[in-house]
């Protein structure tokens, strides 16, 4: 007879417990349909939130980037214009020497010329 009453709270126990659940979880398909469409708007606004992240942080290095290469090309450039400036003063300086050296050897060559027609001797 104990036994018997002890099934039968164990089953109504079993019962309460296994109904009490089961309406519990079975909250509906409205329901279902509901936690869905919240979490589909979570994930979208999620997805927009790392999208903005991305782009500023891609945004942000480009930037960098660009004024990094600026900065090296326009020193590089100056470094450039110096480097030709300086050439250019030496090949001006080169030219004007070798002109004087020509210029002073055309004058003495036509110093020897008029001497030999003036028929002094020439050195020895």
């Amino acid at each position: 007879m104990k036994k018997i009453e002890m099934a039968r709270i164990l089953l109504a126990a079993g019962l309460g417990l296994g109904l009490g659940c089961g309406v519990a979880l079975g909250q509906g398909a409205g329901q279902d349909m509901k936690n869905a469409g919240h979490d589909t708007k979570d994930a979208a606004v999620d997805t927009g939130h790392a999208t903005d992240q991305t782009t500023r942080k891609v945004v942000h290095k480009t930037s960098r980037g660009t004024k990094k290469v600026y900065r090296k090309s326009a020193n590089r450039t100056t470094i450039a214009a110096k480097d030709t400036a300086h050439r250019t003063t030496v090949v001006a300086k080169d030219t004007a020497h070798g002109t004087t050296v020509a210029a002073k050897d055309t004058a003495h060559g036509t110093q020897k010329v008029g001497d030999k027609i003036a028929g002094k001797p020439g050195p020895q």
